[in-house]
């Protein structure tokens, strides 16, 4: 039997990075060679898998199966297969579309790709995972899907309701990770304060926590994605004393304004956000806290949006990312609200946050100028190597470039932790040298 190329081409959040590494490892080695995602070798098969959460999401994967598209047109690939988020809300309206497209497949199941590509899904692989490149850090998916309803996102109608997966799953796949490398954990979800609920009746996230801690190997834990209404208490208790969990927090909070957070369907009010930031701080000495806001939804005028900006200098998150509001068909908010703020004054908010965030990034980092901090090592290039401290998150955060003296192998220490002195700083990098 001769051996199937299959490429999948992943776009979207980590939480579809995950999806593709479970689904490259239900298939047998011995039967498919998994080609490179940016590879322009034939591929038998070829998968798309996609993002649909917001309009430049949506663009991003149209233009991306269209490509595909082409590619197979001009005989690089076999077969082309798409799946995830974009096919699971536009699947009755794209095939007519991009006819090139041999299957389209949801974002809830992965097993119908597995039997497309002519293998069979296995129970006994289910918390396996093949990752495409030799990063010693993992994405934990330990919950899919959403029972909150934000107006302004869809991911409920796309991804179905909240199902955590059991802590022994968890565990097990935890100890796969490090039993091939992996050190840090970066627990994902919808809600990842949400976990347990479903399957246990309570919040059992610093359970997760405890366990995952328990796991040879493993030495570094960080949270993404922890909604603020509901926070448990013994996560902070967890995060304060538990020297594997980072002392960094993603926590979306989306807007500070009342009217804002009301039109938002969050939960809490500003001055209850206020609270928690300061119980947040209080309870766990140096935490860095990432969040992300929304400018220009609905209901947002200068005075809203003024108060935001307020509230950015006021919290100085350490980290902070913005997206400007797109109306999504399927939520609330494109149902019941006017999408009222024009695009070019989206972008003006936009600029004027990111602008005031650099400034506190850079503070931050030249407050770090040198501190002795201990690295975890992800890759080496042109001779430098490129770490991150508890304090930064791959992909979204800044990295430390540190420098090697004169003769030293820098391969010789991927993977591994490190110790470096902070030399200089960016507003979101940093420079280091080994100590």
């Amino acid at each position: 039997m001769s051996i199937k190329t299959v490429q999948v081409i992943t776009l979207g959040c980590s939480k579809n990075t995950v999806d593709t590494e479970h689904l490259l490892a239900q298939l047998p080695e011995d039967r498919f060679r998994v080609l490179p995602e940016d590879s322009a070798e034939y591929a038998d098969f070829l998968l798309v898998n996609t993002c649909g959460f917001i309009g430049d999401a949506k663009e991003e994967s149209v233009n991306t199966v269209l490509a595909a598209a082409q590619r197979k047109r001009e005989g690089g690939a076999g077969k082309l297969y798409v799946f995830g988020c974009l096919s699971q809300r536009y699947g009755s309206e794209l095939p007519s579309l991009i006819p090139e497209v041999d299957s389209w497949f949801g974002a809830r199941e992965l097993d119908p790709v597995v039997k497309a590509l002519g293998a069979q899904p296995s129970e006994a692989l289910r918390t396996h995972r093949r990752i495409g490149t030799n990063v010693p850090y993992a994405y934990l998916k330990i919950s899919e899907g959403c029972d909150r309803r934000c107006s302004y996102c869809a991911i409920p109608y796309i991804r179905g309701a909240h199902r955590s997966v059991p802590v022994e799953k968890l565990v097990e796949e935890a100890s796969l990770l490090a039993a091939g490398g992996v050190k840090e954990l970066i627990l994902i979800a919808q809600d990842t304060t949400y976990y347990g609920l479903d399957i246990y009746r309570r919040r059992a996230l610093a359970e997760l926590l405890r366990a995952l801690s328990a796991v040879d190997g493993i030495e570094r834990l960080r949270l993404h994605y922890s909604y603020p209404e509901g926070f448990p208490e013994d996560v902070l208790q967890e995060m304060a004393v538990n020297p594997k969990v980072c002392k960094y927090l993603d926590i979306p909070l989306q807007h500070i304004s009342d009217k804002v957070l009301q039109n938002m369907h969050r939960g809490v009010d500003g001055a209850w956000t206020r609270q928690l930031i300061r119980r947040l701080r209080n309870e766990i000495p140096g935490l860095v806290l990432r969040t992300t806001v929304i400018v220009g939804h609905p209901g947002e005028g200068p005075e809203e949006f003024g108060e935001l900006l307020d509230f950015v200098r006021e919290a100085r998150f350490e980290r902070l990312g913005a997206f400007k509001y797109s109306e999504e068909e399927g939520t609330w908010g494109a149902a019941n609200l006017k999408d009222d703020v024009p695009e070019e004054e989206k972008q003006r908010r936009y600029d004027a946050l990111m602008s005031l965030q650099a400034g506190i990034s850079a503070a931050f980092n030249d407050s770090r100028i040198g501190r002795i901090e201990r690295v975890l090592i992800d890759e080496a290039v042109d001779g430098r190597l490129i770490a991150r401290s508890q304090y930064e998150s791959p992909e979204v955060d800044g990295e430390i470039i540190v420098s090697c003296p004169q003769g030293f192998d820098p391969n010789s220490i991927v993977g591994r932790f490190a110790d470096v002195r902070i030399t200089s700083a960016t507003d979101y990098d940093l420079l280091a040298e080994l100590v």
